[in-house]
């Protein structure tokens, strides 16, 4: 093994790219996700493999700053009101404190059992109690995952983790057998960290909105991102000063610039750096790797990764059912939770500086978390098969008052609005929906919606599909409602079929299915926006008017030739552009062929 690393300052910086351009599209094409391809080329290129880097802490010392500015992205991204809407997760006694207290108390007895001390016990059972914070937000922003509600959920546990860190530290330090001289009283650090805090948000609300604005002024745009840079780092290093995290401080900073007008412009500095220093994060994990003590304990690591995993995500699971959250959430978010994370490497190194825990104890709980990382990837893959296995029945429902004379199937946004219209002219509605908290909050307000669902032939002839003047399909996704249409069109082809589309592609697919005039979505308001934005350029209503309906003429001539001749006939635009002329002026002659 190479005691150090024997690269030039070029070379190494090569390695680093090459490896992470070779791996990681090699993983994402065998559908394992770009951190696994990370790791794997961290483990090629370190001690344990070409021995090309022999010291992977002087590099996981920059690649923290990856995590750094991952959560000051991901506080851009909330504001104060989003964040304190996930006040029950992660304050107080909510889920994140729950999920770490059990996990914690599973995970604890292990090390005991096979011989270890209850302290080394507890600090390691707390420690793989903990997630990766870089790891999940990776795979979940990969996935276009962030704004569902698991990704929002396990974004509030790993939030409650990223702030433990600071009291486990703390108990490392009071269960040391050899504590060291405390330098300040308990309450000198607590006034030193409630200072930090104030500082950055004294300086997020009233510094940095019109320090951006003034470097805006002066054209710079490396001054911009110089700017963006210094406030991450500065927010993170007087954190650190004041003994906690780093990554809290830059999250504080994202959070209060979040209503900044920069905060777009900021984001875009940003991402580079964040993507290549998370990435060097990754790629340190995989160098850190002892294959010595894999394959020396490899039958115990086995054990104790399928262990943890299968404890941690039926804990979390758990508690975040016995919290409220659905099924399907809590399922999702045991899965993406269920790794050890690299505030663990943090924690176990200060433990066996400490004397908590032996060097050998602490070198293997590293391996396992390592390990652990690398099952989380393939572990959400099987997450949508793991939901079809676990899938409820579904609950009993009467139809004796399914009596409509129009059934609607799906009563989410769009389908409310049009039973709004249809209840307006004293039309009779059968409601049908397969969402049960949707059900729940429709009744509160008095209406009667039918559990089903609606892809299902004896679902609707419970539902008087058969007795129906009309059906009106507006679900939500367009692989649903295709295959609604495909039942109702063979077993009730005479009665009419209204179907909302989800784009122009699906409107087209419909109808070649023989639907005759699918609505998309977001037509009307679409057109409804552009006429609204011509009345607030001062044109005359009647011309604003005029453009809409030419506009949406034109869309549905364009959209009947595309029926007959394919979703890709005529390059051209709806309406060709024409020259600027002022609002309210005659416009230029139309374009010849118009």
């Amino acid at each position: 093994m190479a005691e150090a690393s024997h690269l030039t300052p070029i070379l190494a910086p090569m390695v680093f790219l090459g490896a992470a351009v070779i791996a990681v599209p090699l993983a994402k094409r065998a559908g394992l996700g770009s951190v696994l391809g990370y790791i794997a080329a961290g483990i090629v290129i370190g001690p344990w493999g070409l021995g090309l880097f022999g010291e992977p802490e002087r590099v996981a010392g920059i690649a923290e700053f990856g995590i750094v500015l991952l959560l000051f992205i991901i506080g851009l991204e909330l504001n104060i009101g989003r964040l304190w809407a996930l006040r029950r997760d992660i304050l107080g006694l909510g889920l994140g404190t729950a999920q770490v207290l059990l996990c914690a108390a599973l995970l604890a007895p292990l090390p005991w059992l096979l011989g270890h001390g209850w302290a080394a016990a507890v600090v390691a059972g707390l420690g793989l109690a903990l997630s990766s914070t870089a790891l999940v937000m990776q795979l979940l922003e990969e996935k276009g995952e962030l704004e569902a509600p698991h990704g929002r959920t396990a974004f509030a546990v790993l939030l409650l983790q990223d702030l433990a860190i600071v009291p486990l530290l703390a108990l490392v330090a009071f269960l040391s057998p050899h504590p060291a001289a405390a330098e300040h009283p308990a309450w000198v650090g607590v006034a030193l960290g409630l200072g930090a805090v104030a500082a950055v948000v004294l300086a997020g609300r009233y510094l940095l909105n019109p320090l951006f604005g003034l470097l805006a002024r002066s054209g710079a745009r490396e001054i911009m991102t110089a700017a963006a840079l210094l406030v991450v780092l500065g927010a993170a290093g007087l954190m650190a000063l004041a003994g906690l995290s780093m990554a809290l401080g830059a999250f504080l900073a994202g959070v209060l610039l979040a209503e900044s007008n920069y905060r777009h412009e900021l984001e875009a500095d940003i991402e580079p750096f964040r993507g290549l220093l998370l990435g060097l994060f990754f790629l340190s994990v995989g160098m850190s790797v002892d294959l010595g003590v894999v394959w020396a304990q490899a039958p115990l690591l086995l054990a104790g990764v399928l262990l943890l995993v299968a404890l941690k995500a039926l804990a979390t699971y758990g508690a975040a059912r016995a919290f409220g959250h659905p099924p399907a959430t809590a399922l999702r978010v045991g899965l993406v939770l269920a790794q050890g994370g690299e505030f663990g490497f943090v924690l176990y190194s200060a433990a066996a500086a400490a004397g908590v825990m032996a060097p050998s104890l602490a070198s293997l709980l590293v391996a396992l978390v390592t390990l652990s990382m690398a099952t989380t990837p393939p572990l959400l893959r099987l997450a949508p098969r793991l939901l079809a296995l676990c899938r409820r029945p579904m609950p009993e429902e009467d139809y004796s008052d399914a009596r409509g004379s129009v059934l609607v199937v799906g009563f989410g946004r769009f389908g409310q609005l049009v039973s709004q219209v249809l209840l307006r002219q004293g039309l009779s509605l059968t409601l049908l929906d397969n969402d049960t908290h949707r059900i729940q909050e429709a009744g509160r307000f008095g209406a009667r919606v039918h559990y089903g669902d609606g892809t299902r032939l004896d679902v609707l002839r419970a539902a008087g599909a058969g007795r129906a003047r009309m059906i009106v399909v507006c679900t939500d996704r367009p692989e649903v409602t295709d295959r609604v249409v495909a039942v109702v069109q063979e077993a009730f082809p005479e009665t009419p079929c209204l179907v909302r589309a989800y784009d122009r592609v699906h409107a087209l697919a419909l109808m070649a299915r023989g639907i005759e005039a699918p609505v998309r979505e977001t037509v009307e308001s679409a057109l409804l926006l552009g006429r609204e934005a011509l009345l607030a350029l001062g044109l005359p209503r009647e011309e604003a008017q005029a453009a809409e309906h030419a506009v949406r003429l034109r869309d549905r001539e364009r959209l009947a030739a595309q029926a007959m001749g394919g979703p890709f006939i005529g390059p051209e635009p709806l309406t060709p552009p024409r020259p600027q002329h002022a609002p309210g002026q005659p416009a230029p002659e139309a374009v010849p062929g118009e």
